[in-house]
C-alpha cells in the first residue's frame, strides 16, 4: 500500500472578524496517498479551499490564522517550518492550480517569464535552460505555437489556454502533490473535459498525488479514487469513490447525489436540499446539518457527532450510526 504523502490532523483554521470567529476549517482530518486522487467536495464556503491554502501556508493573516492541528507533508509538519523552508516546498514539492487563472497570472509579465521563474528558483536552471524547459512544458499541456506563447501576456490568451499555462507552472518542478482548486470553473464544457483529461494524463505520467477541490459530482465520479465530503468546515463523510456513490451514508451526501440531474430520468423538478447553510460565525458544538436534515433527533442539536468508520473504512459523522461503527 502506498504511503501517505500528506496528512491533515485535526486542522483548525479560523478567521477573526468584527462580527465574530469564522471556523472555516474546524478539526479536519484526512490523508492523501502517493499517486492517489482525492476529491474534496462540498458547497461554496464549506472550507475546501481554506484547507488547501492552509497546506500551502497561504492563509492571509489577519484575519485568518491556523490555530491548531498538524499538516504532515512527506514526513514534515508544514506548520512548524520556517518561511524560507516553506518557500522551498511551495511551487516545488507542492504545486497548486488556483481557481481563476486571470487573477493568478501576473498581467505585466510574459508567460515565458512566469514559467521560467520557478525553474530558475527551485531547479537552479540557467535562463537558456529554463527557456527550453518552459517551451517543453507549454507543448506538454497541449498548446501550439509554444515560442509565440512564451512572449505573450495573459490577456492575449483564452481562458482555457490560461488554465493550461497554470497547470504547466504547477507541474514545472515535478511536484509530489498537485492541488487543483476548481480547475474548470468558468470554462465551457468541452474545455473542461480537455483540462480534466490533461490533469489525469499528467498525474499518471509524473506519478503525483492529486488533491482536487470541486463541487461538481460529475468531476468526482470521473476523477476521484477517494472522496472527502465537507460541510460548514467539517469532514462529514469520506470513502472510496465507488463506495460513496453506491452507498452514501450522510443525509447531506445523499442530498448532493439526489440533486444531480440524470440523463434519461424524467423528473418534474430537480431536487434541492431544503434550508440554508448555517451562518459560519460562532457556530456551536452540534451537528451543523441538523436544521436541514429530515432525520434530525434531539442529540443532533446538542452534540457534534464523531467521525466513525465501518469495517471497510467508510467514515461518516452522523448520530444515525451511533453504536454501529467504531471511532
Amino acid at each position: 500500500m502506498a504511503r501517505n504523502i500528506v496528512e491533515f490532523r485535526n486542522l483548525k483554521t479560523y478567521f477573526y472578524t468584527e462580527e465574530g470567529v469564522v471556523k472555516a476549517v474546524n478539526d479536519v482530518s484526512f490523508s492523501i496517498r502517493e499517486g492517489e486522487t482525492v476529491c474534496v467536495v462540498g458547497e461554496s464556503g464549506c472550507g475546501k479551499s481554506v484547507t488547501a491554502l492552509s497546506l500551502m501556508r497561504l492563509i492571509q493573516s489577519p484575519p485568518g490564522k491556523i490555530v491548531g492541528g498538524e499538516i504532515i507533508f512527506d514526513g514534515r509538519d508544514i506548520l512548524k517550518l520556517s518561511d524560507a523552508e516553506m518557500r522551498r516546498i511551495r511551487g516545488n514539492e507542492i504545486g497548486m492550480i488556483f481557481q481563476e487563472p486571470m487573477t493568478s497570472l501576473n498581467p505585466v509579465l510574459t508567460i515565458g517569464d512566469q514559467l521560467m521563474e520557478p525553474l530558475m528558483l527551485h531547479k537552479h536552471m540557467t535562463k537558456k535552460e529554463a527557456w527550453n524547459k518552459a517551451i517543453e512544458l507549454i507543448k506538454q499541456v497541449g498548446i501550439p505555437r509554444a515560442e509565440q506563447i512564451m512572449t505573450s501576456y495573459p490577456h492575449e490568451l483564452s481562458g482555457g489556454m490560461r488554465q493550461r499555462i497554470m497547470i504547466a507552472m504547477a507541474i514545472s518542478c515535478d511536484p509530489k502533490l498537485l492541488i487543483a482548486d476548481e480547475p474548470t470553473t468558468a470554462l465551457d464544457v468541452t474545455i473542461q473535459a480537455q483540462i480534466l483529461d490533461l490533469l489525469r494524463r499528467l498525474k499518471e505520467e509524473k506519478k503525483m498525488a492529486l488533491m482536487l477541490i470541486t463541487h461538481d459530482l460529475g468531476i468526482v465520479a470521473e476523477m476521484a479514487d477517494y472522496v472527502v465530503v465537507m460541510y460548514a468546515g467539517k469532514v462529514i463523510e469520506e470513502a472510496p469513490v465507488r463506495e460513496l456513490f453506491k452507498n452514501p451514508k450522510h443525509p447531506y451526501t445523499r442530498g448532493l447525489l439526489k440533486a444531480k440531474p440524470v440523463i434519461g430520468r424524467r423528473q418534474e423538478r430537480l431536487y434541492t436540499i431544503p434550508g440554508q447553510v448555517p451562518n459560519p460565525i460562532d457556530l456551536g458544538d452540534f451537528c451543523y446539518f441538523s436544521d436541514r436534515c429530515e432525520y434530525t433527533m434531539d442529540v443532533c442539536r446538542k452534540k457534534m457527532p464523531p467521525l466513525v468508520a465501518d469495517e471497510n473504512g467508510h467514515k461518516v459523522a452522523c448520530w444515525l450510526y451511533e453504536g454501529e461503527w467504531k471511532k
